[in-house]
């Protein structure tokens, strides 16, 4: 029965209902159809009709209602589409493409460090992809870009807030394997970053085999000058003051001392960088000062959200409340945090709750009546027998949740699928966390494969699709059509399948989460000698003195605390030659 109930879910997916109907519609089905079933079923499917008291907890236990590690969605998606509507991704782009500008591929390169960035503070793949898509596709065909790699690299840079903390799916991801937010953040991080190193290797190696593909800004587009020279003289001062003040902390903080004055060192520049600006030193030169102003806010906020989590200072919930706050903060500095912008967020933040509300409350019933069917066993089998082993089950999970991808959204594969990957995953011996990691890597690919890729749908959807007149050169730009989006995602869907086998053929990148490991082999245990005993260590032959006993004490008496005790008889030798008497 549960093959036949998992394949009618599929059916109903694929007509196109809802997800959370289709999951609950289908339990509900299956649950009467199995009540009725029950009795013929020789103690196979355990399903009667009291059990449906269970769902009320279900929904208002600490599984859907009551769950604190969701109630961090809600809040890392406003923090997003507040950041995304305050400006700061159209900051972000302008000042990195002018950094970069010089050099070829030098406008993808900023796509890329810049989707690093909105992800480790948005998390929220739509507002990435629709802001760079806004902004930074228009510059990029101004000045010749193939439209496939513009298209390409716009939408992989923007599924990057999939994988890179504060990520939507990793929190899911934990709360479905029953395993902690923060360290899955702590060991999707390094995956993180090593994809976006592939990305732009990429660009990189295109940049030498296609160089006409991705031309250098030209110099009339630099309106920030010249002046790198200057960013590393600040950065170099930085280090310094960061040196120094590590010197004068680390005494009285100790392991927090390089936190501290890392902070107190950007601060520095930061203000020296504001002031420059303000009362016209020219210390620094613009491009200096504008990258450090720029850059400094959002990294600030990163690790007011991630690295109070890292330290253990404060949940995923309440980073996530200190984000949203913070970028309420920088919105009002920015003096573009107006009533409209607060509506349009708590709007998408309530909409984007909702529907993984109801999705987890459709994959309660349904997982109720796929439990009592013994629906998990099956599956469990199913795996476990796979051959190969844990690299067979890893092969075969892997392929499945990237064929699923085309069809399900990463939500709807977390809800669905994860629950009955995660017993069999436990069962083989592998880390939670990593196959957690792995699969959100392998779920990024949900967004990039054409033609159902939710970041193609959202590059499409602000990609112009007839001729325009460009504002800046005067000159006619053709449109960029669906087939170049769908051809320039291909690459990077490619370099993905790459970093899931990197992330099985290494899984260091993610197991560091669990710190240092310690050999059992080197560890000695030392048992101190106690004053005035002399005891000599357990098993020695006679290594140490041994307590000695008193002359004249008889152990088999009771003690004698002063009083006068009588006499007790001498013990009589039994005689073993004949039986017992027991009169």
């Amino acid at each position: 029965m549960a093959p036949i109930m998992f394949a009618s879910l599929i059916v109903f997916l694929l007509f196109g209902y809802p997800v959370a109907f289709s999951l609950a519609a289908t339990g509900l089905a299956f649950f009467a159809l199995g009540v009725e079933l029950a009795p013929f079923s020789g103690g196979s499917i355990n399903l009667s009709w009291p059990l449906l008291w269970a769902l009320p907890e279900n929904f208002y236990g600490n599984r859907v209602m009551s769950n604190d590690v969701l109630l961090a969605i809600p809040f890392f998606t406003f923090m997003g589409i507040v950041l995304e509507r305050s400006g700061m991704a159209e900051d972000l782009l302008d000042t990195v493409g002018q950094l970069f500008g010089p050099i070829r591929g030098g406008l993808a390169y900023a796509v890329i460090f810049v989707g690093a960035l909105l992800a480790a503070t948005t998390g929220v793949v739509a507002a990435s992809v629709i802001a760079m898509g806004l902004i930074s596709l228009p510059i990029m065909l101004r000045y010749g870009y193939d439209r496939r790699v513009a298209s390409g690299v716009i939408a992989a840079s923007g599924t990057l807030a999939q994988i890179i903390p504060p990520s939507l799916v990793l929190i899911v991801l934990a709360d479905q394997l029953g395993r902690s937010v923060g360290d899955m953040y702590a060991g999707a991080m390094i995956p993180g970053l090593v994809l976006t190193g592939l990305y732009m290797l990429y660009i990189l190696t295109m940049s030498i085999i296609r160089p006409n593909s991705m031309p250098a800004l030209p110099e009339e587009a630099r309106t920030l000058g010249k002046g790198v020279l200057s960013l590393i003289a600040a950065l170099l001062a930085a280090g310094v003051i960061g040196y120094a003040a590590y010197r004068y902390l680390e005494p009285a903080h100790g392991a927090n001392a390089d936190i501290l004055a890392g902070s107190f060192a950007v601060i520095v520049i930061y203000i020296f960088a504001v002031a420059d600006k303000t009362f016209g030193f020219n210390a620094m030169s613009r491009l200096a000062q504008q990258v450090v102003i720029v850059l400094i806010p959002p990294l600030a906020l990163i690790f007011l959200v991630l690295g109070t989590i890292f330290l253990g200072i404060a949940t995923p919930t309440e980073g996530g409340a200190m984000g949203a706050v913070g970028a309420l903060i920088m919105a009002g500095f920015k003096r573009r945090l107006t009533l409209d912008v607060i509506k349009q967020a708590l709007t998408s933040t309530t909409r984007l709750s909702s529907f993984v509300l109801f999705i987890l409350i459709g994959a309660r019933v349904f997982s109720l009546t796929f439990y009592g069917v013994n629906g998990h066993l099956w599956v469990e089998h199913l795996l476990v027998s796979l051959p190969g082993g844990e690299l067979g089950f890893l092969i075969v999970v892997n392929i499945l949740v990237f064929v699923l991808a085309f069809f399900l959204d990463f939500f709807e594969l977390a809800f669905i699928i994860v629950p009955l990957l995660a017993p069999a995953a436990d069962k083989l011996g592998i880390d939670l966390v990593w196959f957690g990691v792995l699969l959100g890597v392998n779920m990024q690919t949900s967004f990039m494969h054409p033609p159902f890729g939710f970041a193609l749908f959202y590059l499409r959807s602000v990609a112009a699709r007839v001729p325009y007149l460009d504002r800046i050169t005067g000159k006619q730009i053709a449109p960029v059509t669906t087939g170049q989006i769908y051809w320039g995602a291909v690459p990077f869907v490619c370099i993905q399948v790459l970093m899931i086998g990197l992330t099985i053929a290494f899984p260091q990148m993610v197991m560091h989460y669990k710190g240092k490991t310690v050999d059992p082999s080197t560890i000695e245990i030392q048992v101190p000698e106690l004053p005035g005993m002399g005891l000599s260590p357990l098993g020695a032959p006679d290594g140490g003195s041994t307590p000695t006993q008193p002359a004249g004490t008889d152990l088999s008496q009771p003690p004698n605390f002063g009083g006068d005790q009588p006499a007790q008889p001498a013990p009589s030798t039994p005689d073993l030659s004949k039986p017992p008497s027991f009169n």
